[in-house]
This record gives structure tokens, C-alpha cells and sequence, in this order.
């Protein structure tokens, strides 16, 4: 059987959980299976873990490309200028990044929340509000 092979770069996101789900599954199915990946895997780990760091390493480790919160926040409320809503959008479907689909479906939780929460204090304001105004009706 041969072993696809990964780039050191895919073998190091996978150490940091950060690759797409199905490349994940490759890797790890790959790697029950093959010593020589095992071996190059932990080579890998010894180098980062021995400060061996190219530019590279120290952009994915920080996550420099990965937008913050806020700008999540405003891509899900469509508030950012089209080029930067086009970066978002591919660095959350094309790359895959993990890290910001987390952040993401947690805004989107907080979002639908806070929109029931909205909604419950709305109705009991008309509910107290009716009450006074058909109050008015009668006198």
C-alpha cells in the first residue's frame, strides 16, 4: 500500500489540530499504518519543541492570519467591506481553518440567544404596556 505524502507543513497543523477534518482522518489513518510517517511525525515534533521555528511555523503557531473576534462578528452581521468579507469567507471554507469555524458557530450561538432574549423582554413589555392601555380606554 503507498502512503500519501503529507508536506511537514500539513504533518505540523495536524499536531495542532488545525487542518480540515477529512485531511485529519487521512493523516491519522495514514499513520496507524506507517512507520516511516510516525517516525518523520516525531522528528517534526522534536524540531519545534527544540525552538527550530521557520516564519512559516511562527505565523501558523500565532494564528496571524486568523481574524479576531470582532471581525468574525462582523462577518456574521455583514457589516465588513466586501474585500475583507471575500477573505473571511475563504479563510473559513478554503482553508478550513477549525479555529475560526469554532469561533464563529459560537457567535452565531451567542447571536440567536440574545435575538430570544430580545424577543422574550419585547413581549413582556406589551404584555405590562396592554394592561395600562386598556385601562386608559375605560376611564
Amino acid at each position: 500500500m503507498s502512503e500519501k505524502p503529507f508536506t511537514d507543513q500539513e504533518l505540523l497543523a495536524y499536531l495542532d489540530e488545525s487542518l480540515s477534518v477529512a485531511l485529519m482522518s487521512e493523516v491519522e489513518a495514514t499513520l496507524r499504518s506507517s512507520d516511516s510517517l510516525r517516525v518523520r511525525l516525531a522528528t517534526l515534533s522534536r524540531q519545534r519543541n527544540d525552538g527550530v521555528h521557520s516564519v512559516g511555523e511562527i505565523w501558523r503557531r500565532n494564528r496571524l492570519s486568523c481574524p479576531s473576534r470582532s471581525q468574525l462578528g462582523g462577518y456574521l452581521l455583514e457589516t465588513l467591506p466586501s474585500d475583507y468579507h471575500e477573505y473571511i469567507e475563504f479563510h473559513l471554507h478554503e482553508t478550513g481553518c477549525r479555529y475560526c469555524q469554532a469561533n464563529l458557530e459560537d457567535l452565531k450561538a451567542g447571536l440567536s440567544a440574545a435575538s430570544q432574549d430580545s424577543n422574550r423582554r419585547r413581549q413582556k413589555y406589551f404584555q405590562s404596556s396592554a394592561g395600562y392601555l386598556s385601562a386608559d380606554k375605560d376611564e
